[in-house]
């Protein structure tokens, strides 16, 4: 793949990375304040942005392939392996919730010169090598239970992705409606 402008492989990662940092950043995402108000449900500008950005690429991807532009046989969907989601979901989720970031936040705090962005980093590591120490007693259970290759929503609903894609839509108007006067 090449791309953006004409850039291939790490490259292309990294200038993505960087615009991507400095979005999250000039939308005040690189503050806990931010995902730990969404975690009490008193700040609902994280799901707003995501789910509406899930949505529109959900829209440009079905778009594409309808227009004959993409072939999803060429996109790779991986297994669910629920035992396996489920423990890094956990691990993951209980992090968040007490650092006050993701792991992409916390890489943009610390380029804004957050300490507790660099010691969130240090944890993300921490965490890492402790499941990369228990990985082989505990493999054949994060594998136990596998799902469907290559599921998506439309495919497990049994509907139409369009039918998917204007119930997300509805969704986040609704969530957004909602959430209006919801001040952090």
């Amino acid at each position: 793949m090449i791309a953006p402008f004409g850039f291939g492989g790490w490259l292309s990662g990294l200038v993505l990375g960087i615009a991507f940092g400095f979005i999250l950043e000039g939308s005040g995402f690189g503050d806990p304040r931010i995902l730990t108000g969404q975690l009490r449900l008193a700040d609902w500008s994280v799901f707003r942005v995501m789910f509406t950005a899930i949505t529109v690429c959900a829209a440009l991807l079905y778009g594409a392939r309808a227009l004959g532009m993409l072939d999803f046989g060429g996109i790779f969907i991986p297994s669910v392996y629920f035992w396996g989601t489920l423990l890094g979901g956990a691990g993951v989720g209980i992090g968040m919730a007490l650092g006050g970031y993701c792991p992409g936040t916390s890489e943009v705090a610390l380029a804004s010169g957050r300490l507790d962005g660099l010691l969130f980093l240090l944890g993300i590591g921490g965490g890492t090598l402790a499941f990369n120490a228990v990985y082989l007693a505990i493999k054949s259970w994060v594998y136990a239970q596998t799902g469907p290759t290559a599921l998506t929503l439309p495919h497990l609903l049994g509907i139409s992705p369009l039918l998917v894609i204007v119930a997300m839509a509805v969704i986040i108007a609704a969530v957004g409606w909602l959430t209006r006067s919801v001040k952090p």
